[in-house]
């Protein structure tokens, strides 16, 4: 299980239990658990995560954003519930079946053609609902909403067994905003009654998303969206959570050299920091092709011996420069803490989000395929990953 150590990510899956503990508690006991594992579980290794959470934490059901992420989990062996949340193209639906995957439809349109490439099999089928985030799903009254869900239940080769929506601010404390999740809740189960009605009544009719869960918790919705608090980062940097989170991912590089340089030195390039007195550098390997964040120039840190050092120029493709003058003994060779906690100091994603005006999910997502993912559980090394 070696790696190189020039620049990598740790991922400790006892931190990833405590997340998903934390917020099974605060759900309501009819509210199932599915975990949202795309985008690699928002870069952080599903082939690590996705089997510990079906083998050791009992997790049932999963969502992706495609089929090729959903054909990854089954060749991984994962046996549970998929859901694809995003689009799949028609002439692909024979995978689908084939694979016991659950496709999410957005119109009547779409599932026809579904149902015109599905060769004789059943594809199952969640449909989404647009009741305010405005990105995918039927919309319109909830007659109208009804009207083409019953449409789309009575195609050939489709199995429609649930509807879910997606909250537009769920994360937020802002007294509009609760008013417009609350909004949004009240059309998707005002579809849903229908829908019964009508005499569709369907196995699964789900809302909550990670914010959805922690601060909108209802029994009615069938299945909870866990995503981002899984990974031990915040729906929303401003609206506190109950619990406490534990980052899932630590982002390390090496220190591959040490200098002094004299006052009135430029570093790096464009010649964006200047050195005011004499001044020890030293050169981190990790870079905006590594997924570090090209918008820390001059103003992020790393944290090394327990100390804060800032980055001193612009970030280049695989390294950059921090100021190390008030470390004592840094020393190539060193590991510099990137992401993550060192003595008293600490730097999350969604810190280095707050800095540079982004949110913690790109900060994780954006880590490249380059760094490998060491995995922990219990300060054991378990094994190395790739994305």
């Amino acid at each position: 299980m070696n790696y190189l150590k020039r620049a990598w990510a740790e991922i400790h899956l006892d931190r990833l239990e405590k997340n998903l503990i934390g917020y099974k508690s605060l759900l309501c006991p009819e509210n199932e658990l599915m975990c949202v594992v795309k985008a690699f579980c928002y870069g952080h290794s599903d082939e690590a995560i996705c089997p510990y959470l079906e083998n050791r934490l009992g997790v049932r059901w999963f969502a992706v954003s495609n089929e090729i992420e959903a054909l990854r989990l089954r060749k991984m062996g994962i046996k549970g519930e998929i859901l694809i949340l995003g689009y799949t193209p028609p002439e692909a639906a024979e995978l689908l079946y084939e694979n016991n995957i659950i496709q999410a439809v957005t119109e009547y349109s779409y599932a026809r053609l579904l149902s015109q490439h599905s060769k004789g099999g059943t594809i199952r089928c969640h449909a989404a609902v647009d009741t305010g985030m405005t990105r995918i799903g039927v919309r319109g009254t909830a007659g109208e909403i009804c009207g083409e869900l019953e449409k789309i239940s009575a195609l050939p080769g489709i199995s429609l067994e649930g509807i879910f929506t997606h909250y537009a601010a769920a994360d937020s404390a802002e007294p509009d905003d609760i008013a417009y999740t609350k909004a949004q809740t009240d059309s998707f189960f005002k579809v849903y009654d229908e829908l019964c009605s009508r005499g569709i009544r369907l196995p699964h009719a789900h809302c909550l998303n990670s914010a959805g869960g922690v601060y909108h918790a209802d029994p009615r919705s069938t299945l909870a969206r866990l995503g981002i608090i899984l990974y031990g980062l915040m729906p929303s940097t401003s609206t506190p959570l109950p619990f406490r989170l534990s980052p899932v991912m630590e982002l390390k590089a090496a220190v591959s050299q040490v200098k002094t340089v004299e006052p009135g030195v430029f570093v790096s390039y464009g010649r964006t920091y200047r050195t005011d007195k004499p001044t020890v550098l030293a050169t981190i390997t990790c870079g905006y092709a590594d997924g570090y964040p090209r918008a820390l120039s001059n103003k992020g840190y790393v944290i090394i011996h327990g100390k804060r050092a800032p980055i001193a120029g612009r970030i280049c493709m695989d390294q950059f420069m921090c100021d190390v003058t008030d470390i004592e003994n840094v020393r190539p060779g060193d590991t510099a803490v990137l992401i993550g906690s060192e003595g008293g100091e600490s730097c999350t994603a969604d810190d280095i989000a707050d800095l540079i005006g982004t949110i913690g999910y790109e900060i994780v997502c954006q880590i490249s395929a380059r760094v490998p993912r060491v995995i922990y559980e219990n300060s054991d090394q378990v094994g190395v990953y790739y994305p």
